[in-house]
């Protein structure tokens, strides 16, 4: 286009690239929820009581951004859940806290008023320091290929799987229904083909 550009200007008699094909781009592979291994090898990895066990059990049991989760403050919990304001929506939200995440809570050391620190614990975690401390663990496991925001997928994805429907999901993430959809596209395929297969299963048995 450039050189089209300076054919227009005088410049140059002739585009010496026109004609010559586009260069194909490799597509990033679609991101995807953690796998229930990797979920549970993440965990083994990491005990009770460190920021790392404790930045994934807010991520996947509130199912909301690492940028909102860092955020997340001690007087933020009410009625046995986090009030959340969605730094990206502006969408205020009230998600009930989950076994897991409330034993990760508990577990848990109170230097700030934030919930995730820094080493000092006199202020928040930044993304820089959760992120590298969780790549460190999805190296030490052999996860790299899903990362802290795949975690989001995995919140999600697990409501899909348990029979919610789309304003049930959002009532959790805050996402639009397009949202809901991209996140949950594969596994509401796989929930909808067991349903399907199921249905086939048992005309075969009345027939």
């Amino acid at each position: 286009m450039l050189l089209e550009h300076c054919v227009d200007l005088g410049w140059r008699e002739s585009n010496p690239a026109r004609g010559v094909s586009e260069l194909k781009s490799q597509k990033r592979p679609e991101r995807e929820p953690w796998p229930r291994e990797m979920l549970d090898a993440y965990r083994d990895a990491c005990d009770l009581g460190t920021r790392e066990r404790l930045v994934m059990e807010l991520c996947v049991g509130t199912g909301q951004r690492i940028g909102d989760v860092l955020e997340m403050r001690w007087s933020h919990i009410q009625d046995g859940g986090f009030v959340v304001r969605q730094s990206k929506t502006g969408k205020e939200l009230w998600v009930p806290i989950l076994p897991e995440l409330q034993a990760a809570l508990d577990a848990a050391s109170r230097h700030s008023v934030f919930i995730l620190t820094n080493e000092r614990g006199t202020n928040r975690w930044s993304y820089r320091g959760a992120s590298a401390a969780v790549r460190r663990v999805r190296d030490r496991i052999g996860a790299l290929d899903y990362d802290i925001h795949s975690w989001r997928y995995n919140a999600a994805c697990e409501l899909v799987e348990a029979g919610c429907g789309d304003d049930l999901v959002a009532a959790v993430t805050g996402q639009s229904s397009a949202m809901v959809l991209h996140y949950t596209k594969k596994v509401r395929q796989k929930v909808r083909a067991l349903q399907a297969q199921n249905r086939r299963l048992n005309h075969k048995d009345v027939l």
